[in-house]
């Protein structure tokens, strides 16, 4: 795949970058590498200064980098100035507590005592330089959500992004050389994915952190594996959006719009299959229809529109067959189903009912606008759908009933539950998955201590 930006409101390739060769990816290893020998003793509150001072800048480049974010991946405009805004936030966030986060920790005086010490601690120190594999869909936010933490915990930062977002890519490099980060501290790699192994395997780089499809995860889990590096994975998602008969029905219908089409419907953490009690589900569904429906498809540029092209052309074909091969076997359309004429890579907003096991779409991951719709006549067999998926990264519950939120949040095989809500992402809150949607945490104080050395201190009598 060559690194360009290509527009997916019309196809137009608007930038072309040569792949970076073994000279530079040597010499940029090498500078990280150096780098982080110094880095690495910057005390807590420099750290901190830099990374404020990033947030700062971002901040005042929202409207710039929004529209690069959409020319290159076709997100609306302003959802790309809130994803700046989000980093900005994650940013300071960390700044603020990430040396409390990673302060040592002291053992029970007992403990202490019992292991013949006359005094313990543990202590969180960094890795060394840290590859990042990063995808489009949020090509902001999910570099920022490891870099902030992996920054302030002293750590260096390799970016690999996606070959379609490069732009964002240098971007993000530009932006930490301009906050007063030391040259080498957060460099980007103009790669292709054929490039990532070599540079796994180098002794230099210390762990790696991949957010993406499950194929690319299993690749990089599989050389770390062979290397013993630490390694970090967010992988796909087919999350639940279970509503029962005691939740406020408009309010789910309308929120369930959003979880779905959130980012063109592109997101791991979108909602994606829609799981409603007998006894509301004809209301549910006519409501979010009817709200799908509403959704202004057009220009991503353009304010008014609520969703934009899928970011690749094969992306949009993908999505295509899952709805194909669902209606060929028995699915109904309830709305969209197909792409609007025109040129750019657009699908209309769509939800499928009818679905069954045998489906593609009842098993894969639809990255993009489509829903699907499912009727359960209990909680029981509510629990039992929202499971029977390869995935488990979040998960979407709406009820009153506490009793049916505690069984919830037991038995949801999902690495997030939220109630009467749609999943979104804070730096306070930890973020990742079970089963196929990869393993390991980022954000909040998980986050920032997976890339540390967790260190045993202790002294004798």
């Amino acid at each position: 795949m060559p690194i360009a930006t290509v527009n997916p409101a019309n196809g137009e390739t608007l930038k072309t970058y040569e792949a970076m060769g073994a000279e530079e990816i040597e010499r940029r290893l090498q500078l990280a590498e150096a780098t982080f020998r110094t880095y690495r003793t910057t005390p807590f509150a420099e750290r901190a200064q830099l990374l404020g001072r990033a947030a700062d800048l971002l901040d005042g480049l929202q409207q710039d980098i929004g529209k690069v974010m959409t020319t290159e991946m076709g997100k609306p405009v302003k959802q790309a100035r809130a994803e700046a805004a989000k980093c900005a936030r994650a940013m300071r966030w960390y700044a603020e507590h990430g040396e409390a986060l990673l302060a040592d920790e002291e053992p029970a005086d007992a403990d202490v005592k019992d292991s013949g010490a006359s005094r313990a601690l543990v202590r969180y120190r960094p890795l060394g330089p840290v590859l990042a594999v990063m995808p489009w869909n949020f090509p902001l936010w999910q570099v920022v959500r490891f870099a902030a933490p992996a920054l302030m915990a002293g750590n260096v930062g390799l970016l690999k992004h996606a070959s379609n977002v490069p732009q964002t890519a240098l971007f993000l490099e530009d932006l930490f050389h301009q906050a007063g980060y030391p040259e080498g501290v957060f460099q980007t790699l103009l790669i292709g994915s054929g490039a990532v192994e070599e540079i796994l395997r180098d002794e230099r780089v210390k762990a790696a952190t991949l957010t993406g499809s499950e194929p690319a995860g299993r690749s990089v889990a599989a050389t770390c594996g062979d290397m013993v590096k630490k390694t970090v994975l967010e992988l796909g998602g087919s999350d639940p959006y279970v509503v029962m008969p005691s939740a406020d029905i408009d309010r789910a219908a309308e929120i369930a719009v959003t979880a779905r089409v959130q980012n063109n419907g592109q997101s791991c953490i979108a909602a994606k299959r829609f799981i409603v009690h007998a006894d509301v589900y004809d209301a549910f569904a006519e409501k979010f229809v009817r709200g799908m429906q509403r959704l202004t498809v057009g220009d991503p540029l353009d304010e008014a529109t609520d969703i934009g092209p899928l970011a690749t052309e094969q992306g949009r074909a993908d999505l295509e067959e899952l709805v194909d091969d669902a209606t060929r076997s028995g699915a109904r359309v309830l709305c969209g189903g197909e792409r609007p004429d025109g040129d750019g890579w657009y699908y209309r907003p769509t939800v499928l009912t009818d679905i069954s096991r045998e489906m593609r779409i009842h098993r894969e991951e639809a990255f993009g606008p489509v829903a699907t719709l499912y009727r359960v006549s209990d909680l029981d067999e509510a629990v039992l759908l929202a499971n029977d998926s390869p995935f488990g990264l979040s998960s979407n519950v709406w009820t009153r009933d506490e009793a049916e939120v505690d069984r919830f949040v037991r038995d949801l095989e999902a690495g997030a539950v939220y109630v009467n809500g749609m999943t979104a992402s804070h730096p306070a809150f930890p973020f990742g998955g079970v089963k196929r949607s990869g393993y390991g945490r980022e954000l909040s104080g998980h986050g920032i201590r997976e890339f540390c050395n967790i260190t045993t201190v202790w002294h004798g009598a």
